[in-house]
């Protein structure tokens, strides 16, 4: 029992340490989106996402959370950019 306890904890460390992060598209700019975890992706918050298209991190605040079937359509608004971006992430 000792030993499935440690395993257990184990696995635990394992996977429960690896960052998941979303990966989605931004349809407008034609760039591919990762929001890391760690962030807290709700109405009001503000979030750090990685924008592939430009090679950086960026940040914003989430203005709306709308899902449509698989898919979640974050709206956010680009700090740097001055503009509202809209994602699309896999569910």
């Amino acid at each position: 029992m000792g030993r499935l306890i440690l395993a257990a904890i184990a696995a635990l460390a394992l996977f429960g340490s690896q960052a998941s992060a979303w990966d989605g598209y931004d349809w407008d700019n034609n760039s591919d989106i990762t929001i890391e975890s760690g962030n807290l992706v709700r109405q009001g918050e503000e979030i750090e996402y990685y924008d592939w298209g430009d090679s950086e991190y960026k940040y914003g605040d989430v203005e709306s959370i709308n899902r449509y079937g698989s898919t979640v359509e974050i709206e956010v608004y680009d700090y740097e950019e001055g503009e509202y971006r809209t994602f699309e992430m896999q569910d």
